[in-house]
Parts: structure tokens; C-alpha cells; sequence
């Protein structure tokens, strides 16, 4: 398959802005940051952000992501990184995160002098120089007010993909046009992170991508266009501030001459729409049609590829970002690594070899003994404290110290298999599970979630997933554009996934009938604590 020479992926996250190239055979060949908190301190943020005096309201000041591109661009020029070869770029942003272009903005993005660095010619571009971000929690009102003028949360999830969140952007936008009336009025364009990076590249605006746009609260997630009702809701005239979504394999269009101008880019590089970082880690992972992506970090995540969406009142639909026609959902779980290794400390010692032992020994369905383990409040399901039950399921204060090591590890992935088939996922026979995070060095563990989902699991390297994935999607979107190549064949050329464990026979037997006794607790201790 001919490929062109170099393709690159950047990703504005919240703690630093990354930049990828990967070449014609998808391999890394060059790669660097810019750290916000220590290379640019003249901001003054920590971690990336300011938490404002009432610690809900968190934000990232527009132009310091603007500067890190000028830092980022001039680090590769010094490293003689050679900007003619590449073909093709794309990127990526924290989901959720809004910008808010000043009138006339747009004038200015299209006549960028190259003689000078994009922040000082975009300083006065952006009536709101504070971003909201993802961590902002300051719009509980907004949300209710949302849901309530759709007629409910299931409602809302029903035409976005998800009930109303305090970070997602559309209670954001809300919240200035009720706040900061005279800056809402003075903004010409709205922009996701996402395609505030794209519209710096293209010297323009940028449009907001299906993916990305998926997690606002705002878009009609099947019919991939603005929800009027939610729309209405949330502030006047919207609309036109945000502009036509746009599918997100689709180029945008040639680089900004600016570009061509101060670093050598060629005058035929496109730009193919950025979009958000979950998605975009989609694309990293290189997942397929059934695959199943768990993260086990500080938190657990879930990515599922699915085609029929049941949108419900945990979890995320998105539009998929590599097939048009398809989606992804999103799980998260707080009680992840953390409860792990505390019941690693009560159990055995501190030691994971010790655990890992356990796990051999014990058997499959441990019993029957069913444990939900949350030491904080969990997103899903929204419940507190630690609930063990017996092979009667009758509640017991406590399990001996090997059953109580299964019973954390087979309790944390039954519920993620029980919420991700509320989301409409399928096991299908060529499912693989495509495990990343600091839990999925733990061969044991491992052998345990293929065992709850009766299905393989893979090992990714996904370092920058987000951003790699990006650099995957600009080179997708030249080869689909001239010949219809789809994302699956284009990355078939990166690395392999590494298969670690298969399923044990008869593991479904097992786990059919303990996963419906899974749930039927699950919602007995929600019962419990809503009562």
C-alpha cells in the first residue's frame, strides 16, 4: 500500500501538549512535549489548571495551549525534524474543554504572519481567556435544568448519549451565557479542545467532530446533528456558534501557509479533524468491531465498540470515530487499582505474588461468594462501602482472606461486563479484550477478567494512546479520501497485539448464572443506599 512520507498527531491535554510522527509503516519516529506547569510557569498553573477559591470550578487559560504549539513547533525546528515529508496530521483534546473566539477572530486566523508566533498575533482573539475543562464541577444547576427541559435524564441519554454531566460542554456553555452574558454575546465560534487545535492548523475554523461533539450533551448522537431542544435549553442563538458537525475521518483541508511559511511544511499536507482524547485512544488501541478496551489504573475505564447503542443512565455512547455507522461507549470506574491494593495489603501482605497465588488456587466462581469493594463513591453503580454475599446471598461481614482476593478481582470485571451490556455490547466470537494500565502486568488478574468474559486478552503498549491514534487517523483519512482504504486495513501495518491468556474451559458455565446473581445484589445495595 503506498503510503506518503511522515504523518503527525498532537494531543492538547491537560497536563502538557504531545506531538507524534509516525512513518508510512506506522512506526514512531519522533516524539516530544511541552509540560504546561514547568515549561510555560508563567501561566501559574498546577497540573495544567486553575481550581478557582470555590474548588468546582476548574480552567485552563486558552492561550498558554496556544503558546505550547509555537513551543512544540520551534523544538522540532531545532531538532531539524524535516516538516516537508509530512502528508498529513490530525489531534486531539481533552474532551469536554470549550474556546471562545472573539469576533473577528477568524479574519486573524486567516492572515497569520509567519514572521511572528501564533500567541502574540492570537492574544485578543478569545472572549473567555479561562477554558472550562473536564475536571469542572460548578454546574449541577445547568445540568438539572437540561434534563428537566427534555424530559428527564434517561431522555437526555437517549438523544446524546449520556444524562447530563457537570464537565460536558453543552451545562458549560450554559453556565457563561448565563454568567458572562456580554462575553457570550462578543463570541463568534465555539470550539471543543479538539477542534480549537484543528482550527490553529487550518487557519480557520475548524468544525467539531461527531466523536468529540458526542460528549457535550448537545448532539442528536444517531442522526449526527445539533439537538434543537438541547440547544434551546442551554442558550440562544448556539447554533450558529458552534457550527456543523462533521464526520471525524474527514480532511478539513490544506494546511494554514503560515506553517508552509515558518517551518517548511509542504503546501500539500492536509488536515483531518481533530477530535477528543477518549476516541482518539480508540483509534490508538486500534480496536475492532466487538473488541472490548479496559484501562486498569487509578481508575478502571472501558472502551466498547458497539453497533446497537442502548443509551442508559451510567456510562457514555459516542459516535465511533473510525467507522461512521458505528459507536463506542465509555464506563468509568473510580474504585480501581487503589481498592485493589488495599485489599492486596489486608489479604497478602503487600504482596502481589502472594496474590497472584491466591488467584491460582482458588477456584472459578469462588464459590459462589459474591464482594462489591468502594472504598469512594462509585460512578457505577453509585454506592458506597464494602457488601459481601454468600452462595445463599445472604450478607456476611466478612470472607476469609483467599476468597476475599477472588472476590474483588471477579467482582470489579462482572460489573463491567453486567454495565457494558446495559450499553447495548455483544460478545461476539471474534471478540478480543484489549487490556492496558498497571493491573494488566498481572498475569492472574488477567486470566480472571478473560474467564468473566469468556474471551481472549491482549496486552497493548499504549503509552500516548491518544496521540498515537491521532497520527493513525491522519494517515487513514489520505488513504480513505484517495482510495477508500478503511481504518482496519491502515493499521494492520502497526505492532501486534500480544495475547496473554484464553479463556478456561467452561467458563461461561460458571459465570452465566453468577453474573445475574451479580446483578441482582448490585441492585439490592443501591436499593439499600437510596432508601
Amino acid at each position: 500500500m503506498a503510503f506518503a512520507d511522515y504523518y503527525l498527531g498532537f494531543d492538547f491535554s491537560t497536563q502538557q501538549l504531545k506531538v507524534i510522527a509516525v512513518n508510512e509503516h506506522l512506526r514512531v519516529v519522533y516524539e516530544d512535549n511541552v509540560q504546561f506547569d514547568k515549561d510555560l510557569p508563567e501561566f501559574g498553573t498546577h497540573g495544567g489548571v486553575h481550581i478557582h477559591t470555590d474548588k468546582l470550578t476548574v480552567t485552563s487559560p486558552v492561550l498558554m495551549w496556544v503558546k505550547a504549539l509555537d513551543v512544540i513547533l520551534e523544538k522540532m525546528k531545532t531538532s531539524e525534524f524535516d516538516f516537508s515529508k509530512v502528508k498529513a496530521l490530525s489531534g486531539t483534546g481533552q474532551q469536554h474543554g470549550s474556546v471562545y473566539w472573539k469576533q473577528g477572530a477568524k479574519r486573524v486566523l486567516q492572515t497569520l504572519s509567519a514572521n511572528l508566533p501564533l500567541h502574540s498575533q492570537l492574544e485578543t482573539c478569545f472572549s473567555i481567556s479561562e477554558s472550562p475543562i473536564w475536571m469542572d464541577s460548578s454546574t449541577t444547576a445547568e445540568c438539572r435544568h437540561l434534563e428537566q427541559s427534555v424530559g428527564g435524564a434517561q431522555a437526555l441519554a437517549d438523544i446524546t448519549g449520556s444524562r447530563a454531566y457537570e464537565r460536558f460542554t453543552g451545562n458549560q456553555i450554559a453556565k457563561i451565557y448565563k454568567q458572562k452574558p456580554e462575553e457570550y454575546a462578543q463570541t463568534e465560534r465555539i470550539s471543543l479542545v479538539s477542534s480549537f487545535g484543528a482550527s490553529l492548523f487550518l487557519g480557520d475554523y475548524g468544525p467539531i467532530d461527531y466523536s468529540d461533539g458526542s460528549g457535550m450533551n448537545l448532539l442528536n448522537f444517531r442522526q449526527k446533528i445539533w439537538s434543537e431542544e438541547c440547544l434551546k435549553a442551554c442558550a440562544l442563538n448556539l447554533n450558529e456558534k458552534l457550527g456543523s458537525p462533521v464526520p471525524t475521518s474527514l480532511i478539513l483541508g490544506p494546511l494554514s501557509s503560515y506553517y508552509v511559511q515558518r517551518y517548511g511544511f509542504s503546501d500539500d499536507c492536509y488536515i483531518t479533524a481533530f477530535t477528543g482524547d477518549n476516541p482518539a485512544s480508540l483509534a490508538g488501541m486500534r480496536l475492532e468491531e466487538g473488541d472490548i478496551a479496559v484501562s486498569l489504573g487509578t481508575s478502571d475505564t472501558l472502551f466498547l465498540w458497539i453497533q446497537e447503542p442502548t443509551p442508559a443512565l451510567e456510562g457514555h455512547i459516542l459516535c465511533n470515530p473510525v467507522q461512521t455507522q458505528d459507536y463506542m461507549a465509555l464506563l468509568c470506574y473510580k474504585n480501581g487499582s487503589l481498592m485493589r491494593e488495599k485489599i492486596r495489603d489486608d489479604c497478602s501482605l503487600g504482596s502481589w505474588e502472594d496474590f497472584s497465588k491466591v488467584l491460582q488456587m482458588t477456584p472459578p466462581g469462588n464459590n459462589g461468594n459474591l464482594g462489591f469493594y468502594f472504598e469512594v463513591m462509585e460512578i457505577t453503580p453509585q454506592a458506597i462501602g464494602v457488601h459481601r454475599f454468600n452462595v445463599n446471598n445472604q450478607r456476611v461481614s466478612d470472607f476469609p482472606k483467599a476468597v476475599e482476593i477472588r472476590a474483588i478481582i471477579e467482582g470489579q470485571f462482572m460489573a463491567k461486563r453486567i454495565h457494558a451490556k446495559h450499553l447495548g455490547y455483544k460478545i461476539l466470537p471474534q471478540t478480543r479484550i484489549l487490556a492496558t494500565g498497571g493491573g494488566s502486568c498481572n498475569k492472574d488478574i488477567l486470566q480472571v477478567l478473560s474467564d468473566v468474559f469468556n474471551a481472549p486478552v491482549y496486552t497493548i503498549a499504549t503509552a500516548n494512546s491518544a496521540c498515537l491514534g491521532s497520527a493513525y487517523r491522519a494517515a487513514h483519512a489520505l488513504a480513505m479520501h484517495t482510495a477508500g482504504t478503511s481504518f482496519a486495513d491502515i493499521v494492520k501495518l502497526a505492532e501486534e497485539h500480544k495475547l496473554l491468556v484464553t479463556p478456561r474451559p467452561g467458563s461461561d458455565e460458571i459465570y452465566e448464572p453468577l453474573l445475574k446473581r451479580y446483578a441482582e445484589c448490585e441492585a439490592y445495595i443501591v436499593t439499600l443506599q437510596t432508601s
